[in-house]
C-alpha cells in the first residue's frame, strides 16, 4: 500500500506557492482574465475551493458526496462553472480565507484516512494517495492559469511533478474512454526527463508504443495547459500517438484543451 504522506506534503507545498502568488493581489488583479474562457483569477481560486470541498465530502461524508454527484448529473455541462462563478463573486479576502480553511481541512482528513481507504469521485474511486494527487494536479494546473493572467512565471518546476506524471500515465484508459474509444490492450512505455535530470519510467521496456520527452511537457499535456504542437513530446506507435491528442488527467467530460501557441508560462 503506497504511503500517501509524500503526495500530501507535495500538495501542501504547491498550495503554499500559489497562496504566495495571490495573497497580496489587488481587486483589479483578482478580476484579470485567465486562459480559461470566462474565468478570472478569482474563478480559478474559487474552483479550487469548490473541488477541495467536494473532495472533503468524498473523504468524510460519502452520502453527502453522492448527493453532490446527483446534482452534477442534472447539469453536467454547468456544475463546475456554476461553482466557480458563485465563489468568484465573494470578496477576495473571504475567497482566499475559504480556500485556506478548506484545503487545511482536506489535508487533515487525508492524513487521518485509514489504510486502504477508497473514496468516490466523479471518475473512478480513488485511494488516499490518488485523491491527494488529483488535488495536487489541479492546484498546479490552475496555478499556471493564475500566473498567466498575472504575467509572471511560476516557480521553476520541481520533482513534485512526478506525482502528476504518474497520474497522467494511470489515466490513459480513462482518456480513451471519455472520448468513446476502446483503450489499447497493451501498456505503453513512458520515459520522461524530470526537472532535475532524472529519468522517470513507466510501463514495460519492450512495449511497442512509447512516449518520451520532458516531464514538464507531459504534465502540461495531461492537464491540457498546452497544445501538443507546442510541446516536445514524442510518440512512437499509432496508439501512443492517438493518446497524445486526447490525454487528460482530470475527471469529467473531454476537455477542450488549448489552441496552438497558447501554452502556459
Amino acid at each position: 500500500m503506497a504511503d500517501p504522506t509524500p503526495v500530501i506534503d507535495a500538495l501542501r507545498a504547491e498550495s503554499k506557492e500559489l497562496d504566495l502568488l495571490v495573497a497580496e493581489l489587488s481587486p483589479e488583479q483578482w478580476a484579470l482574465a485567465t486562459p480559461a474562457p470566462g474565468w478570472t483569477v478569482a474563478h480559478q481560486i474559487a474552483h479550487l475551493v469548490w473541488t477541495d470541498r467536494a473532495a472533503l465530502l468524498a473523504v468524510t461524508d460519502q452520502r453527502a458526496f453522492a448527493r453532490e454527484v446527483e446534482t452534477a448529473l442534472t447539469s453536467p455541462g454547468d456544475f463546475v462553472d456554476n461553482g466557480a462563478e458563485e465563489g468568484a463573486g465573494k470578496p477576495p479576502e473571504q475567497l482566499i480565507g475559504d480556500w485556506r480553511a478548506g484545503r487545511e481541512a482536506l489535508e487533515d482528513a487525508l492524513r487521518a484516512a485509514p489504510d486502504g481507504a477508497r473514496f468516490p469521485w466523479y471518475g473512478p474511486p480513488m485511494s488516499t494517495a490518488s485523491m491527494a494527487t488529483a488535488r495536487l494536479m489541479e492546484t498546479w494546473a490552475h496555478g499556471l492559469d493564475v500566473a498567466d493572467a498575472l504575467g509572471v512565471p511560476r516557480i521553476a518546476p520541481s520533482d513534485r511533478l512526478r506525482h502528476i506524471t504518474r497520474l497522467g500515465v494511470r489515466t490513459r484508459d480513462f482518456a480513451f474512454g471519455v472520448h468513446g474509444l476502446t483503450p489499447p490492450f497493451e501498456e505503453f512505455r513512458v520515459e520522461l526527463a524530470s526537472p532535475t535530470g532524472e529519468l522517470w519510467e513507466y510501463g514495460p521496456e519492450d512495449a511497442t508504443d512509447r512516449v518520451t520527452g520532458p516531464a514538464l511537457d507531459f504534465c502540461l499535456l495531461v492537464t491540457q495547459r498546452a497544445h501538443r504542437a507546442d510541446l516536445t513530446l514524442r510518440a512512437d506507435g499509432p496508439d501512443a500517438d492517438r493518446w497524445l491528442d486526447i490525454a487528460q488527467a482530470f475527471a469529467g467530460p473531454p476537455g477542450k484543451g488549448r489552441a496552438p501557441g497558447k501554452e502556459s508560462t
